[in-house]
């Protein structure tokens, strides 16, 4: 029963179509049960209290016929208002129990819905006396005004119930929001934020429950991350000094095409391993940037005259830049490497103020590449073999 009734009022609610937030549908939610509350109590209070009333009626109808009857039985005459001997009009449930003896009281209803009270006693003759009168009008107004106060109650009810979760569902509500934005926050990287103490508050609920569940799953993940990284960039140190030997030894060897395979390899090693320590670097950020004031457009046309000869250098507007110069020649030459390997001549590189667009003509990136981002290790391409390994657009990006 209990399940079937917040069936019935989520059904309610949604059937209402608010959909403005948590704080509106706990305030209609509250307001809908305050009202089938308020009602039901209103018809069990009127019902009571008319119960009550006829109870109280056909007591003094009883009481009456009573008086009728010694009166009569003395004088032998009606003197008593609303009384008759043998009323055809009595009820005939009410004359077999008077017939049989026994004196009682019957309440019908009109058509109007009004009740008649209807009392009954047998006489020493064989006869039934028998006393009719309808419900006062006083009582009828006292119904009414309670009618009303029940009503007046109700509303005041629905509105106070409605105010109570506008408050109750905002302030959960703003709570949520804050967590939501925290958590954002602790995706997007900003590691020191907590999600518990964004959203403040003294008293404990299930929102500072969640809120603790986040931060220690973030705590999880960002010290399985530390983890991961510190083996990537110890195995990456570790190897630069044997990589180093080997493309030494490689370039004492005598000429001919081994010695190139060989020396073309060992430099993909050396800079597979440069590049999986940039990236160790910029995800410890341990590492500062040593910034210096320079011309963008010139920088850009030294670095690219010096990797490529062949490549177009275009300076549209000439601006002076604070930046860390060898981070910049990193990702300004990743990116000419990628614009070689994945696209097609001619590349252009073009320098507008502070934005350096670096274009070819082949046949773009991927759309999964451009919906989710760079990503390391992954190039983009089914075949990835002599193709890169996925770290040059990690690197530029950041």
């Amino acid at each position: 029963m209990r399940g079937y009734f917040r069936r019935l009022v989520a059904a309610c609610v949604d059937r209402v179509g608010i959909g403005t937030g948590l704080r509106w549908k706990l305030s209609a939610a509250i307001a809908l049960v305050g009202a089938l509350v308020a009602v039901a109590l209103s018809l069990v209070v009127h019902n009571a209290a008319r119960v009550s009333m006829l109870d109280n009626a056909r007591d003094l109808a009883d009481e009456r016929v009573m008086i009728a009857q010694r009166n009569y039985e003395l004088s032998g005459r009606l003197n008593f208002p609303n009384t008759k001997i043998d009323d055809p009009e009595l009820p005939k449930e009410l004359r077999e129990k008077a017939e049989g003896g026994r004196r009682a009281t019957y309440v019908a209803d009109r058509p109007d819905g009004t009740p008649d009270i209807w009392a009954a006693v047998p006489l020493k003759n064989g006869h039934v006396m028998s006393l009719h009168s309808g419900f006062t009008d006083r009582s009828s107004d006292i119904l009414e005004d309670l009618d009303q106060a029940l009503v007046i109650g109700s509303i005041a009810v629905v509105l106070g119930g409605s105010a109570l979760g506008v408050l109750v569902g905002g302030h959960l509500s703003r709570r949520l929001r804050k967590a939501a934005t925290a958590a954002n926050r602790v995706a997007k990287g900003e590691t020191d934020v907590r999600v518990r103490e964004a959203i403040g508050g003294v008293v404990r609920d299930e929102t500072d429950d969640l809120a603790s569940a986040v931060d220690a799953m973030a705590d999880a993940l960002r010290q399985r991350l530390e983890a991961e990284r510190r083996v990537t960039a110890d195995i990456a140190h570790e190897l630069r000094t044997p990589v180093t030997g080997l493309l030494t030894a490689a370039e004492l060897l005598p000429p001919g095409r081994p010695t190139e395979l060989v020396l073309d390899r060992a430099k993909a090693m050396r800079t597979l391993v440069e590049d999986v320590l940039e990236v160790a670097r910029l995800d410890s950020a341990s590492e500062r940037a040593e910034l210096q004031d320079i011309l963008l457009g010139e920088f850009v046309a030294r670095r690219v005259a010096a990797k490529d000869p062949d490549v177009t250098v275009r300076v549209v507007h000439e601006s002076e830049v604070t930046t860390d110069p060898r981070r910049l020649e990193r990702v300004l030459l990743n990116l000419l490497a990628n614009a070689a390997r994945h696209g097609r001549p001619p590349i252009e590189v073009t320098v507008e103020g502070r934005v350096i667009r670096v274009r070819d003509h082949g046949p773009g990136f991927p759309e999964a590449l451009l919906a989710e981002g760079p990503s390391r290790f992954r190039t983009g391409s089914a075949d990835r073999a002599g193709r890169g390994h996925g770290l040059g657009l990690t690197i530029a990006a950041g």
